[in-house]
C-alpha cells in the first residue's frame, strides 16, 4: 500500500522550484535587487542637509587673506559654487547663483572701511538677495564687535546688477526628456525589432534576397529615425507654446536641436544593434538595455542637475553619451550655441558610436 501523499513535501518542492526560477530570471534579479540598489546609492548620494542654502560664488580676484573671507566660508547657509570665471558668470546670468562676492581692500584714503564687499547680481537672481545681504551685514557686525569694537566698520557692502535670462524649469527638463525619449526608443526599439526579425527568420530571408544587407539595416534605421525626429518636433513645439520653452535663436535653434537629435539617435541605435546581437533570448533584452540606460537616466542630468552629485562622480559622468546629449541640447536651446560650439559633446558621442558599431560588427547575427 502506498504511503499517504505528503502535502508538506509537495509544498516545499514547489517552493524550491519557484525560488530557483526567480533567481534564474534576469528581470526578477534586475528589478528586485540591482535596480533598488542603484536607486538607494544615487539618492543616498543626493541626500544630506535639508536646510535652506543660498548659492553664491567668490570672484576669482577676491582677497582671501582677511578674516571676513574666512568667516563667510564657514557660514552653513552659504553654498559656494566653483568653476571658471566664465562658468560662474554664466550661472549668475541664468539665476543659478544669487551673487558673485568680491572682497577687496579699499585703496581710497577717504574710505572708513578697510574692505569692500561687492555683490554682483543679475536681474533673475533677486529672490535670495535680501537674505544674503542680511547674512553679510551680520557677519560684518560680528567681526566689528569681536575684533574692531573701537574702530570704524571693518567692511562696507556694495552692489551692482547685470541683465540675465531666467533659466526656468522647462528649460532644464524638456532637453532632458528629449534625451530620455531618444535613448529609450532607439535602444529598446532596435534591439527588440531586430531580435524578433532574426528569430522569425525574416532577417535570414532578407539576407538571401538580392537586396544588400547594409541597405536592409539602413532602411529599417531610417524609419525609426524619422519617427523619433517627429517626436522631438512635437516635444519642442509643446514646450514652446504651452510652457514657453526657450529657443534662443528661434528657428535656427530648432534646426540645431533636430540635427543633434539625429546624431544622438545614430549613437543610441548602435547600442540597440549591439544588444540584439548579444541577446540569447528575448527575455534578456530589457536587462541589457536597462543596464545601459538606467544609470544614465539618473546620473546624466535628466531629472535633476548633475551638480547635486558628488564632485568626484561628476568628473566621470560627463563622458556618458546621454550626459553629452543633455548638456549640448541645453546649450543649444538656452544659449543659442551652434553645433560647432558643442564639439566636445559631439566628440564624446562620436567615441561611443565608434565603440557601439565596432562591437556590433562582431556580434550582429542574421540568423
Amino acid at each position: 500500500m502506498k504511503g499517504k501523499y505528503s502535502q508538506v513535501k509537495a509544498m516545499w518542492a514547489i517552493t524550491r522550484a519557484s525560488l530557483k526560477a526567480i533567481f534564474r530570471s534576469p528581470q526578477a534579479v534586475f528589478f528586485s535587487l540591482f535596480f533598488p540598489i542603484v536607486l538607494i546609492t544615487i539618492f543616498s548620494a543626493l541626500g544630506g542637509n535639508s536646510t535652506v542654502e543660498i548659492d553664491v560664488a567668490f570672484d576669482s580676484g577676491t582677497d582671501t587673506s582677511n578674516v571676513l573671507y574666512q568667516t563667510l566660508k564657514k557660514i552653513p547657509v552659504l553654498s559656494f559654487a566653483k568653476g571658471t570665471k566664465e562658468e560662474i558668470e554664466d550661472k549668475l546670468k541664468k539665476g543659478r547663483i544669487t551673487a558673485i562676492i568680491s572682497i577687496q581692500k579699499t585703496t581710497g584714503t577717504g574710505s572708513a572701511a578697510q574692505y569692500d564687499v561687492h555683490l554682483k547680481t543679475s536681474s533673475v537672481s533677486q529672490r535670495d538677495l535680501p537674505v544674503l545681504k542680511s547674512v553679510l551685514q551680520n557677519v560684518v557686525s560680528g567681526v566689528d564687535d569681536k575684533l574692531y569694537p573701537a574702530r570704524p566698520s571693518y567692511a562696507s557692502v556694495s552692489q551692482e546688477m547685470v541683465q540675465g535670462r531666467e533659466f526656468r524649469m522647462i528649460d532644464f527638463y524638456l532637453p532632458g526628456m528629449i534625451g530620455f525619449s531618444l535613448i529609450g526608443s532607439a535602444v529598446f526599439g532596435v534591439a527588440f525589432v531586430f531580435y524578433s526579425l532574426r528569430e522569425t527568420l525574416v532577417l535570414k530571408r532578407m539576407y538571401s534576397s538580392p537586396v544588400q544587407k547594409v541597405y536592409i539595416v539602413i532602411g529599417e534605421s531610417i524609419s525609426r529615425v524619422l519617427f523619433q525626429l517627429c517626436t522631438v518636433v512635437v516635444l519642442v513645439l509643446f514646450g514652446k507654446y504651452v510652457y514657453h520653452f526657450t529657443l534662443a535663436d528661434g528657428l535656427m535653434t530648432f534646426i540645431n536641436m533636430l540635427a543633434l537629435s539625429f546624431v544622438a539617435l545614430l549613437v543610441f541605435m548602435g547600442f540597440g544593434f549591439l544588444i540584439s546581437g548579444l541577446a540569447k533570448n528575448q527575455n534578456v533584452i530589457p536587462v541589457y538595455a536597462n543596464l545601459f540606460m538606467f544609470p544614465q537616466y539618473f546620473l546624466s542630468g535628466t531629472f535633476f542637475p548633475k551638480s547635486a552629485l558628488p564632485e568626484g562622480l561628476q568628473s566621470v559622468i560627463k563622458y556618458l553619451p546621454l550626459t553629452a546629449l543633455n548638456d549640448a541640447m541645453r546649450r543649444i536651446s538656452f544659449e543659442g550655441a551652434g553645433l560647432g560650439s558643442c564639439w566636445k559633446e559631439l566628440l564624446i558621442l562620436g567615441a561611443w558610436a565608434f565603440i557601439a558599431y565596432g562591437l556590433t560588427v562582431k556580434t550582429f547575427k542574421w540568423e
